[in-house]
């Protein structure tokens, strides 16, 4: 096939066109190119093999000899011998000389350079064949595959991106120097690291048509560990005071956790501008780091860091005072200075009233509102005068709310969460809280809400406000199928979904059974049900067990149960709720199996089957800053529930619930827990007289009616056996203790009081009307990389009583372990394991603890 020509005005390979790729990321050719400063044909070839260890492919013999262009002529076609996979038109794009040109050598070498700098070849070199100017080029090889290893520190997806940036990318034209440049920069990322033992391998291999695979091999080593820190200069301050707050610390006994005796120069570079603050919070204006010295041991595994500084003398304030468009009143800025004529300098403080000056404009439209201190320093006198210039800019409004991320959750769900709106004046406070709002949806990952401000182009008074999301996993799915000889077969199905179909709906459906257990119960919540915020759901069961599955006392039950539920929010953080329901419970005892007091409670009742009208008024505090995996703020929860008068038995139950999260450090989250519950019976208590004609066999009295008084109301010929009274919370609505959502380390629903059946010696557990529950918890965010996935450590506490005057503190459990917490694609899971530091002489331990499903 002839070489392609200029002249015929066709390219014979025209979907290889490369005129967008471009043309002047390859220095190292430009380089050589510039140094040609003799004729064109006394350029001499780059060797192939010895840049790349690659053979160039062979290149496409001329029609005839092609000799030196020694001297000038005028072109009558251009020809460009060699190409593969380069089209004749992308090297004529680039080239100066046109056919009908009259050249010379340095018009042929300005040619040559410019060929040069497409970074497409090699080698070139030019001739000529009668009138015909001949350019023979040699390509670069392209990257058919490029591959990294080894690399933990650094993620690949982040690795290949910027290799991409700078050209070095799977379709690209190979390029040494762009191969020594990534070298160089991974090297120096690892150094900043602290892993000065880093290896970086790039490994070319040579393929058919011109193509090669890289490989970057990466050996990352362990990161250099700080052995001493000293600090000289300081006079004023210990030392200890000084890197107290700091990333970089000498290796201690928590560093296995913290890493903080990991060097890395953005660390040691964030703690210099740490210590800078410290003194300039104290009024050391003068202070500075004369010099910073890094030298590390010979096996570049040890660090040792010094530091010299200058303390200079502490300044107070001589004046301060506000100027500029205050926009406010002048006095009602100057209010927020917390600044004062002669207090010791501080810029903490004052960076503190800048920022609250700054967020009360932007809480009125002025988004970029600037407070600028302009301090005037007498170093005669030690006193630092300070001038804060109020620059408001423009009150901005807000055009458009825009959501992105969110795939499954419609913009509608989101939207209504939002306290900043379109069209108003912006509000840093609103946004602020709006961001908060939506973390708690528990839609999203944790600390995954971003919101945004982007100025609408071409105006200085209106910005969009952007909000950027990362869906989570907000529901789950579990079947399960197994056999036992103890329960036989057993089926469940559960789907809970808290964000249905993208809705904000809650919805779940439940059905189990087995031998000892049939459920079924379906649940909806819409959140919204008005655009006020009001709230409706409803919940439906109908459940059918043996309770000693269930760590109780013996008895069986057939139960079933309608409510509904309204919630009014009355505040951003406080709600109100109410539910009515109707429920239905059949009990089923067996004398000398279930606990005497059980069967004589129902007995004093004269009644198996309890029907209830249900109502409970609660109201909630919630000021978390995330629904799952929330780092600071308070959840408390007060309720009453109630039976009302018509139905079997008249009870009520009270609960309070508090939890609050505080924020030690980064690395460390403390939940301190509480949850307490009493309940009782109102009214008169139920009094049934047993009268007997034959032993064993109890007769009521003649009228069937609950009478005080008992001898006496017996019939003729029949004698008195005993009086039995039902008072207090029923024993189906006690409160219980113990498990993993309770008191680890101890068997579900086993502590508190206890009784044995006539028929047995086990010890059945009864639970009580007096809950009192809590728990210390630290948790670790930063232990494991994944947002998903947590690890604590807790010490719990807690049990149940009979009632009120039988609490005893001493006779409260007390446990402690360490628990993992993981978000998996099918629904939270806790494994906890603990150890019992207080525990009775019936409690039933169990140290491994498993749970699936429910927020934690």
């Amino acid at each position: 096939m002839p070489s392609p020509r200029r002249g015929s005005g066709a390219d014979p390979n025209p979907g290889s066109d490369l005129m967008t790729r471009t043309p002047n990321r390859r220095l190292l050719v430009l380089a050589l190119a510039t140094a040609m400063t003799g004729p064109a044909w006394a350029q001499q070839t780059v060797d192939p093999q010895a840049a790349f260890g690659i053979t160039p492919p062979e290149q496409q013999a001329p029609a005839a000899p092609v000799a030196r262009p020694d001297s000038n002529f005028t072109v009558s076609d251009i020809r460009v011998d060699g190409l593969q996979r380069i089209g004749a038109g992308t090297v004529f794009t680039y080239l100066p000389i046109e056919r009908g040109d009259s050249v010379d050598s340095s018009r042929i070498a300005q040619a040559i350079r410019a060929l040069y700098k497409t970074g497409f070849f090699e080698d070139v070199r030019a001739g000529r064949q009668g009138d015909i100017l001949v350019f023979t080029v040699s390509e670069r090889p392209a990257i058919n595959k490029l591959t990294v290893t080894g690399n933990k520190d650094i993620k690949s997806e982040e690795l290949l991106k910027g290799l991409g940036d700078i050209g070095l990318a799977e379709g690209e034209t190979f390029d040494r120097l762009s191969l020594d440049r990534v070298t160089q920069e991974l090297t120096r990322q690892y150094n900043n690291r602290g892993k000065y033992n880093v290896e970086i391998s790039p490994t070319v291999s040579k393929l058919d048509r011109n193509r090669v695979d890289v490989t970057i091999a990466i050996k990352e080593g362990k990161a250099a560990k700080i052995r001493h820190i000293n600090l000289i200069g300081n006079e004023a301050f210990e030392q200890e005071d000084l890197t107290d707050s700091w990333e970089s610390a000498e290796s201690n006994w928590l560093s296995w956790y913290r890493r903080d005796d990991q060097y890395s120069r953005e660390k040691l570079s964030g703690d210099m501008e740490k210590l800078n603050n410290y003194y300039l919070d104290r009024g050391y204006v003068d202070f500075s780091v004369d010099s910073t010295q890094v030298a590390i041991s010979p096996d570049k595994r040890d660090m040792f860091l010094t530091m010299g500084l200058t303390e200079g003398e502490v300044y107070k304030v001589s004046s301060i005072q506000v100027t500029g468009d205050t926009v406010l009143p002048k006095e009602s800025i100057e209010r927020m200075v917390l600044v004062k004529e002669g207090q010791t300098f501080s810029r903490a403080l004052l960076e503190l009233t800048a920022d609250s000056i700054t967020a009360t404009l932007g809480n009125i439209g002025y988004a970029f509102a600037q407070v600028n201190p302009i301090p005037d320093i007498d170093r005669d006198d030690r006193t630092v005068a300070i001038n804060l210039q109020v620059v408001p800019g423009p009150r901005v409004n807000v055009r458009r709310l825009v959501f992105k991320g969110n795939t499954r959750t419609s913009d509608e769900v989101m939207r209504r969460e939002m306290r900043q709106f379109e069209g108003a004046w912006y509000s840093q406070v609103a946004i602020d809280r709006s961001k908060v709002r939506l973390q708690r949806l528990g839609f999203f990952e944790p600390g995954s809400v971003d919101v945004q401000t982007q100025p609408v182009p071409g105006t200085s008074d209106q910005v969009d406000v952007v909000v950027n999301v990362k869906e989570t996993t907000s529901g789950s799915f579990v079947f399960g199928l197994g056999y036992s000889q103890l329960a036989g077969v057993t089926t469940s199905v559960q789907l809970s979904q808290n964000n249905f179909l993208g809705s904000g709906n809650r919805i779940s459906v439940e059905a189990q059974r087995n031998v000892y257990l049939q459920r079924y119960s379906f649940s909806f919540l819409n959140p919204y049900f008005t655009d006020g915020g009001l709230s409706l759901g409803y919940n439906l069961w109908w459940r059918e067990f043996d309770n000693s599955e269930f760590n109780t006392a013996q008895y069986s039950s057939t139960s079933a149960s309608g409510q509904m539920v309204l919630g009014v929010p009355i505040t951003e953080s406080d709600t109100v709720s109410a539910l009515f329901g109707i429920d239905r419970n059949q009990i089923s005892t067996f004398r000398g199996y279930t606990p005497d007091s059980i069967v004589d409670y129902i007995d004093a009742l004269g009644a198996r089957t309890f029907h209830s009208w249900r109502t409970e008024l609660a109201w909630a505090r919630d000021t978390r800053n995330d629904y799952l995996q929330p780092t600071r703020g308070t959840l408390q929860r007060v309720s009453l529930e109630t039976t009302l008068p018509g139905s079997t038995v008249q009870f009520y139950k009270l609960n309070y619930e508090f939890s609050k999260y505080w924020p030690i450090s980064r690395a460390l989250v403390l939940n301190t827990r509480i949850d307490l519950g009493y309940g009782d019976s109102y009214g008169s208590d139920s009094v049934r007289v047993f009268c007997q004609t034959n032993p064993g066999q109890p007769l009521p009295t003649p009228s069937g009616a609950v009478m005080a008084a008992a001898p006496a109301d017996c019939a003729p010929g029949s004698t008195y056996d005993r009086t039995l009274v039902a008072s207090g919370l029923p024993f189906f609505e006690n409160f219980y203790a113990g498990g993993a959502r309770s008191v680890r380390g101890f068997r579900d629903n086993t502590l508190g009081p206890r009784e044995a059946a006539a028929n047995s010696t086990y010890l059945q557990p009864l639970g009580g009307s007096l809950k009192t529950v809590g728990s210390l918890e630290m948790f670790f965010p930063t232990l494991f990389d994944s947002p998903a996935a947590r690890i604590s450590a807790f010490v719990d506490f807690g049990n149940v009583y009979k009632d009120v005057d039988a609490f005893d503190a001493n006779e409260l459990r007390v446990s402690t372990g360490v628990a993992l917490m993981w978000r998996a694609p099918v629904g939270p899971i806790s494994i906890s394991y603990a150890f019992p530091l207080r525990q009775g002489d019936n409690d039933e331990v169990e140290r491994l603890q498993f749970t699936f499903g429910g927020a934690f």
